[in-house]
């Protein structure tokens, strides 16, 4: 793909120039550019290729303390950019200004793109070997090539920029069967080359466990949780490591440093360079940097931006980042993994007597609290270390922090989630309710 590097641009240094000429005590630029290119096949064919670019840029300024920020996409004015961000600022109280005044400028490029014709290659690869097996299936996948380059530069002399190519596919396979519907999806995040023939041996299995329907399990029962369902467990944890919700107390763990707080088979840390992202440095220019948040079940860290560091007297662990364009830093996590086991997805079902295998949910967690309650999209019976077939009309309701004190095994099957890297695994005494056809 052809595409201009952000780090030549002199937008950012024109922004920064007048604001200070306008009365900014300080200020920061923050520039992302992306082009994608997305191939499409719907109902078994190649539907469309596109092309599409962004530019965004991202102006913050710091008037007598008081904080400005303005938003453009594309084409715009730098004069008027910068008056309505000084206006904007007389609006907000005045806070700390938190900028960054040294990190390393340059970072190398990760990743490659590759041609068109190799996407609409692997797509109908993968298209076919579902379809040779299940010929009444209807395959609908879009198979991607990301380039994304994000530059941010301030009035200290920061001035750092990397660019970062990923490739992606999702497949979803929609089987009727009469009066029944099935939707079985999944999909694969790589460098430089995607895999169709394993995505799709995934989908595969799932259609072959989902021929029958079967009654559901009710009570309290082991559940296995697949690698693409566990990140539901996971969004409560990343809550719950918030530096953020520590300061304000929110956190069930804001008193549990160097303290048990799940599983001992567990450690769950920070990789920014793991896997098919990368993240040099966070949205405030800080380097981001690998972090054991809980080792073997204890505690050991947790998170935060410049702001909830210095609240929390200490640095911050470059994870500042923006929720939105149009948003502040804040807390988040960037490649949060779980270390796997080295058992598959298999030898996890042979070892449960009577049990479900949630495979995909309608709906997410609810936060810090930990309680959940989902229903279950595509869910499996098992008995006897094997599954017998689908469930239906069936929901799965626990408590996140319990269920992964309850851990009974991990697999070795981890999968990239976004940039959650997690396997599967099985945990002990959630509660399952299901209608029974």
């Amino acid at each position: 793909m052809v595409f201009a590097s952000l780090p030549q641009d002199t937008l950012a240094e024109q922004l920064l120039e007048l604001a200070m000429k306008s009365g900014a005590e300080a200020a920061e630029v923050y520039q992302s550019r992306s082009l994608s290119q997305p191939v499409f096949f719907e109902a078994n064919r190649l539907k469309q290729i596109e092309t599409s670019q962004s530019e965004a840029t991202v102006l913050r300024l710091w008037q007598s303390g008081r904080p400005g920020l303005m938003v453009a996409h594309g084409a715009f004015e730098p004069q008027a950019m910068v008056e309505r961000a000084l206006a904007l600022s007389q609006l907000n109280q005045p806070e700390t200004i938190e900028l960054n005044s040294n990190s390393e400028p340059n970072y190398p490029d990760l990743g490659q793109d590759v041609p068109l014709s190799k996407l609409v290659d692997w797509g109908k690869e993968a298209i076919a070997l579902i379809r040779d097996v299940y010929p009444d299936v209807v395959i609908t996948a879009d198979w991607e090539c990301d380039a994304e380059t994000t530059r941010l530069v301030n009035t200290l002399g920061l001035d750092c920029h990397y660019t970062d190519t990923t490739l992606s596919c999702y497949i979803s396979a929609e089987w009727v069967r009469g009066e029944d519907f099935l939707s079985v999806s999944d999909g694969q995040t790589e460098r430089g080359n995607l895999q169709p023939e394993k995505v799709t041996q995934q989908i595969l299995q799932r259609l072959t466990w989902a021929k029958e329907n079967v009654p559901s399990p009710n009570g309290r029962i082991p559940v296995l949780f697949t690698s693409k369902a566990a990140d539901m467990l996971w969004g409560t944890v990343h809550a719950a490591l918030n530096g953020k919700r520590i300061q304000e107390g929110a956190s069930p763990w804001a008193e549990r440093l160097n303290h048990p707080v799940i599983a001992p088979t567990l450690t769950l840390y920070q990789d920014p360079l793991a896997g098919p992202f990368s993240c040099p440095f966070d949205d405030e220019g800080t380097p981001t940097q690998h972090i054991v948040f809980i080792q073997n079940g204890i505690l050991q860290n947790f998170y935060c931006d410049r702001t909830t560091g210095r609240q929390l007297g200490m640095k911050s662990t470059g994870n500042g980042f923006r929720p939105g364009l149009s948003s502040y830093p804040t807390p988040g996590l960037f490649n949060f993994l779980i270390e796997p086991g080295s058992e598959s997805l298999l030898d996890l079902i042979q070892q449960i007597d009577h049990g479900l295998v949630v495979d995909q949910m309608l709906g997410g967690g609810d936060g810090i609290s930990g309680d959940f309650s989902i229903n279950i999209d595509l869910g499996y019976h098992v008995q006897n270390g094997e599954v017998i077939g689908r469930v239906k009309d069936t929901m799965v309701a626990g408590n996140v922090y319990t269920a992964l004190k309850q851990l009974v095994k991990l697999g070795g099957d981890a999968d990239w989630n976004g940039s959650c890297y997690t396997p599967s695994l099985i945990v002990d005494g959630l509660s399952i309710t299901g209608r029974n056809h």
